[in-house]
This record gives C-alpha cells, sequence and structure tokens, in this order.
C-alpha cells in the first residue's frame, strides 16, 4: 500500500487534548478522513473541517485504508479493537492498517498484533511524547513497535504528526520505550517541582532562575515546558494527572513482571496519588507543584488554592 492524500482513506478514533490537533494535520494535508469519538462534540471542529463522522469504531475500520486511534486507556483500547460486534477488527478489511498511539499495555498491543494478523490485518503500536504543544506543532517524539515494512508505509502520516520517529522493533515495542520515557519523566518532573519550590522559599525570581538553569545541564523538556506553566499559575491539562497514574501503573506492573526495583518511580506515583487525591486528576501533571508545595508550606505563587 502506497498512503497518498487522494486515495488513502484515513480513520480517526479518539479526539482529545492531543487527538484533535494530531487528526487536524492528517485533515489539512488533504487525506479523507473518517472520525469517531466517544463524545461526539469533541470532534465538531473536525468534522466542520471536512472529516466525515460515523457512530462506531467498527464502521470507522469498515471505511477506512489506515486508522489511527488516540484514547485514555488500555481498557478503551481493548474495547475499540477487540469487542465482537463493535470493535475495529470486526470492520477492518484485508490489508488494512491499525494504529494505536494511546499509551496502553505492550501485552495488549502484542495480543492485537496477533490477532489482527490472522485476519491478514497489519498494527502498529506508536505512543507519542511531546503533549499538547507537540500535538499542535507537529513536533511529537513517535515512538513505533511493528513490522518493519507496516512502519514504512505509514511513515508519511507519521511525518504529519510528530519530528522525531522511531522504529523500536516488534509488536509492542513502541509501548515498552513509552514506559522508558514514562519513567524519565515521572522522576523528573519531582525534581522540576523541587527545585522550584525551593527557589520559592528562598526568595527567587523563578523566572530569572529558569534563564539560568533551563539552559544548563539541568535543563530538560518538562523544565522549559512545564515550568514557565507553574510559573504562570497555569494548571490546565497538556497531559492529565490521571492519565500520567495510569502510565505509571503500567511501568509499575511490567517491572515487577521482569522482577525490577524501582523505588524512583514508586515515589513519583505516590506523590501524584495524593494530586489526584486533591480533586486536580482532570489538571496537568504540572500540578505536582502545587501538592508538594502544601507539603513544605509554601504559597505557591499566581494561584489562590489547588
Amino acid at each position: 500500500m502506497n498512503i497518498e492524500p487522494n486515495k488513502t482513506r484515513i480513520g480517526w478514533i479518539g479526539t482529545g487534548v492531543m487527538g484533535k490537533s494530531m487528526c487536524g494535520h492528517l485533515l489539512q494535508s488533504g487525506f479523507s478522513v473518517t472520525v469517531y469519538n466517544r463524545t461526539r462534540s469533541k470532534a465538531e471542529s473536525l468534522v466542520r473541517s471536512g472529516a466525515r463522522w460515523v457512530d462506531s469504531p467498527r464502521q470507522v475500520a469498515e471505511e477506512s485504508d489506515v486508522v489511527f486511534t488516540i484514547v485514555s486507556y488500555p481498557e478503551d483500547v481493548r474495547k475499540i479493537y477487540l469487542c465482537k460486534n463493535s470493535g475495529m477488527l470486526a470492520g477492518a478489511k484485508e490489508k488494512a492498517i491499525l494504529v494505536d498511539m494511546t499509551t496502553s499495555e505492550p501485552s495488549l498491543a502484542i495480543e492485537i498484533y496477533n490477532k489482527a494478523q490472522q485476519l491478514g490485518v497489519s498494527t502498529l503500536d506508536a505512543p507519542v511524547s511531546g503533549g499538547d504543544s507537540g500535538a499542535r506543532n507537529q513536533t511529537l517524539s513517535i515512538m513505533v513497535g511493528g513490522a518493519k515494512e507496516t512502519f514504512e508505509t505509514v511513515k508519511p502520516c507519521f511525518e504529519q504528526m510528530g519530528k522525531t520517529i522511531v522504529h523500536q522493533g516488534g509488536a509492542g515495542a513502541g509501548q515498552h520505550t513509552k514506559m522508558v520515557n514514562q519513567t524519565l519523566i515521572a522522576s523528573g518532573m519531582v525534581g522540576v517541582c523541587e527545585a522550584l519550590i525551593y527557589a520559592t522559599r528562598a526568595g527567587l525570581d523563578l523566572e530569572t532562575v529558569l534563564a539560568s538553569v533551563g539552559s544548563g545541564a539541568a535543563g530538560s523538556w518538562s523544565l522549559s515546558n512545564l515550568g514557565p506553566r507553574m510559573i504562570a499559575g497555569d494548571f490546565e491539562p497538556g497531559f492529565y494527572v490521571e492519565h500520567f497514574i495510569k502510565d505509571m501503573g503500567i511501568v509499575l506492573s511490567e517491572s515487577r513482571r521482569m522482577g525490577l526495583s524501582m523505588p524512583g518511580l514508586a515515589l513519583a506515583d505516590q506523590l501524584y496519588q495524593s494530586v489526584k487525591a486533591k480533586g486536580m486528576h482532570k489538571k496537568g501533571t504540572q500540578a505536582l507543584v502545587l501538592a508538594l508545595a502544601e507539603l513544605s508550606a509554601v504559597d505557591w505563587p499566581n494561584t489562590e488554592s489547588p
């Protein structure tokens, strides 16, 4: 299959914080897109831009050559792909390609791959990193598991969404790579928050501090992109706290299966659970700074309450 805007029919399932922008890039590049989302209102802007709405994942698969999905939880992925009556594998045509960009369980990616193979359907697991800004600006990092040939076929679509696009290996390898990514972010976010709280208690100007440390050895994506949001009191989600907790749960489960001890990640998970307990599960991951500031009785600037 050669993917071409004038010929290839694209399907898209999941039009949330990131999915809407990612789908929009394919639509703007000239692809015909069929779209489905659990809450239709979240897809209306895409429909107004030319996407065609259908009422189930199965219908998306029936009308598409390549389908992309990016939803919330592994159970959502399972339902979308494997539901006997309304799932995509019930409607996908032979030689279709199904690409899951949700951060999900490696074992589920392998299960879907194996079942799809029996039907002559190809799958990729292709989770992403870069948050809402990366989705809007087409700068996502896309880590892909599945057959190399399938990856090469779909790569022109990935190039409309991301900047760093790497084939990691067979089915499940994309999800395992995303687990590495989330482990790095989890401990890093604790460090970013603690450092900025320290600076606050020391009476430093936070923006001036960022100007010094952001470009040095301590620099990171989280510090450069989420640090300014923390300082501005902007805790709206680029990536939801509740979804990050889901991701950390997957890593901890996989690490137990592999006989690994990950105390740093376990601590980050515990701290984010406290953010959730404070009712901030729908906030962005940068809301961790509010929970940690409260532990030290530090009044966080530009916000009155969590």
